[in-house]
Formats: C-alpha cells, sequence, structure tokens
C-alpha cells in the first residue's frame, strides 16, 4: 500500500529504507512502546499521529514488515517527528 503526498509514494521499499536510515543517523528521535494485547499498526498510528493509514512508518521504523497486526509485546519504535521523513520523502 502507498499514498501520494506531494508527488511522492510512500509505504513504499525506498520509503521503508529512508525511514531506517533517518533513525539508525539519529536524525528523527523515536520512542519504543510495547504493543498490547488486541493492538494493531493502525490503532497505534491513529493514538500518535492522528492518522491511521501512517501505520507503514512505524512498521519500518520498527523494522518488523508490513503486516498490521503484530505480536503483543513487540516494543515498536515510533519516530516523534514525521516532517523529516516527509521532507527527505519529497
Amino acid at each position: 500500500m502507498s499514498t501520494q503526498r506531494g508527488g511522492a509514494y510512500f509505504g513504499t521499499s525506498k520509503a521503508h529504507r529512508l525511514v531506517r536510515t533517518l533513525i539508525n543517523n539519529k536524525t528523527v528521535s523515536v520512542k519504543r512502546v510495547a504493543l498490547q494485547e488486541s493492538e494493531r499498526l493502525d490503532i497505534v498510528a491513529q493514538r500518535h499521529y492522528g492518522d491511521s493509514s501512517l501505520w507503514w512508518i512505524i512498521a519500518a521504523a520498527s523494522n518488523i514488515g508490513w503486516g498490521l497486526q503484530v505480536p503483543a509485546g513487540t516494543y515498536l519504535v515510533i519516530p516523534k517527528d514525521l516532517g523529516p521523513i516527509f521532507n527527505a520523502l519529497g
């Protein structure tokens, strides 16, 4: 699944690699939280970003692939500021 924003496609493998690079370079600050029972990535994205379609950013940051459902107790890496990610993707 990808979303077009400003001519760039988000949620692609290129975007996934970019998110990981920005986090590894400490360009984007993150917080880590454990996924609770019966939570999905889209629910977590809605809570943190106000937009459930941004679940793929949490998946990319957490390096867990593209599934919405992840086992409870999995530690998620949640970027605090999406600005650098969107700027880097264009």
